[in-house]
C-alpha cells in the first residue's frame, strides 16, 4: 500500500525503488517457473489493475483468476482470463461500507469468495477490519452483487495483515498478520456472523508474509513474503513442522499466491501495472527448510533463507528493498498516514 512521504525521504526511496525495479526486470525467474497444463504464467493487461494484491483460482471458470487492487479503487473484484491476461468480469460489491485497504481474496468450499479488507499500514491501529463475502458469479461479465460484511477484531489487539485464507474443507477463515519481527496466524470462528464482532485468535507464529493459500485438498498451507515462501503440512487446524522452502519467483512487491484448482501449481502475483503472474509447479517448487517452525519460542527464529539462485546481485536488490520498507516504517512512526 502506498504511503505519502516527505520530499527528501521520498526522493531517496523512489530512487532505490526504481533501481530495484529496473534490476528485477532483467533477473531470471526460477528455472521451473514455466507453462504447465493446468497453470500457465500470464500478464494482467487491464490498466485498472495497478495494485493486484490477492489471487484466487476460480473453480467454475477454468483458467480464470480473481484479483483486486489494494487501495483507492472501490468495491471492485476482477476476473482475469489467464489465457489472454484480459479482464472478463468486474464485480461491484454493494451492501458494504467503503473499502479501506483490501489485501486478500480466497474461495471457500461454499463456492463463495471471501475478500479481506484487513490492511493497516498505520502499524495496527484500526480497532476493527472487515471481510466481505459473495457467491462466485456463474456467468462472467460486469455485474453488481450483494455482499455480506463481517466485522473482525483480533483477540490480542489491532494489527496489520495482508493474508486471508479459507480452508477448502472446513470453511474456517484464517488471517496471517504482517510483522517484520514475528507475524501471527489467526483463526476465525467456525461460522462468521454479520450480527456482531468476529474474534480471531492467534494460533501460531508465522514469518513476515504478504499472502497465503491452502492447497485444494486442505493438507498444505503456503505462505509467501517479499523474499521467501514456505509450504507447511496442515493438521488439526495448525501448520506443522518446519515446512519446506518454496522456490518462488523474485517479484519485488510480491503480494499474492494461490493454487490452481487441481493443486499441481502455485501461482505467484505482484503489484504494478501489467504485472506478471508466474506459475511454479508444486512438485518442483519445494526444498528443505532450516527455519524454525511456527509457534517457536522467542529468540528461536532465524533469518529467512534466500530462494535458490538468489545471488549477489539479488541480495543487493533485497537490501535496497529493505531500505525502502524501513524508510516507510520510520515515516509511519513520525506520523505518516495509510
Amino acid at each position: 500500500m502506498r504511503l505519502p512521504m516527505p520530499s527528501a525521504a521520498a526522493s531517496a526511496a523512489v530512487a532505490v525503488t526504481a533501481a530495484v525495479a529496473a534490476a528485477l526486470a532483467v533477473l531470471p525467474g526460477p528455472a521451473h517457473a514455466a507453462e504447465t497444463p493446468t497453470g500457465s504464467s500470464f500478464t494482467i493487461s487491464d490498466p485498472r489493475i495497478k495494485e493486484s494484491s490477492g489471487l484466487a483460482a476460480s473453480r467454475i471458470h477454468p483458467g480464470v483468476y480473481w484479483t483486486h487492487n489494494d487501495s483507492d479503487d472501490g468495491p471492485f473484484i476482477y476476473a482475469v482470463d489467464s489465457a489472454t491476461g484480459r479482464t472478463v468480469a468486474r464485480v461491484t460489491l454493494k451492501g458494504i461500507g467503503k473499502p479501506r485497504d483490501v489485501e486478500a481474496i480466497s474461495l471457500g468450499p461454499d463456492g463463495q469468495l471471501y475478500v479481506g479488507d484487513i490492511g493497516d499500514n498505520r502499524g495496527g491501529t484500526w480497532d476493527h477490519v472487515w471481510i466481505y463475502r459473495f457467491p462466485e458469479p456463474k456467468q462472467l461479465g460486469d455485474v453488481t452483487v450483494e455482499a455480506a460484511q463481517f466485522t473482525v477484531k483480533y483477540a490480542d489487539g489491532p494489527r496489520n495483515a495482508e493474508s486471508l485464507m479459507v480452508h477448502p474443507v472446513t470453511g474456517r477463515v484464517y488471517i496471517a498478520s504482517k510483522d517484520e519481527s514475528k507475524g501471527g496466524l489467526y483463526e476465525g470462528p467456525a461460522q462468521l456472523s454479520t450480527g456482531g464482532t468476529n474474534e480471531f485468535r492467534r494460533v501460531a507464529d508465522v514469518p513476515w508474509v504478504t499472502d497465503g493459500a491452502f492447497s485444494p485438498d486442505g493438507t498444505r498451507l503456503t505462505l509467501r513474503g517479499y523474499f521467501i515462501a514456505r509450504t507447511y503440512p496442515w493438521k488439526d487446524g495448525l501448520p506443522v513442522g518446519e515446512g519446506e522452502r518454496v522456490d518462488a519467483p523474485w517479484q519485488g512487491q510480491a503480494e499474492s499466491v494461490t493454487y490452481t484448482p487441481d493443486g499441481s501449481t502455485l501461482m505467484f502475483g505482484a503489484e504494478g501495472e501489467g504485472s506478471r503472474v508466474i506459475a511454479v509447479p508444486v512438485a518442483a517448487a519445494s526444498a528443505p527448510s532450516t527455519s524454525p517452525q511456527p509457534g517457536s519460542p522467542p529468540g528461536a527464529s532465524a533469518l529467512p533463507e534466500p530462494p535458490a539462485g538468489f545471488g549477489k546481485g539479488a541480495l543487493v536488490l533485497a537490501g535496497g528493498l529493505i531500505l525502502v520498507l524501513g524508510t516507510k516504517r520510520l515515516l509511519r512512526r513520525r506520523g505518516g498516514s495509510s
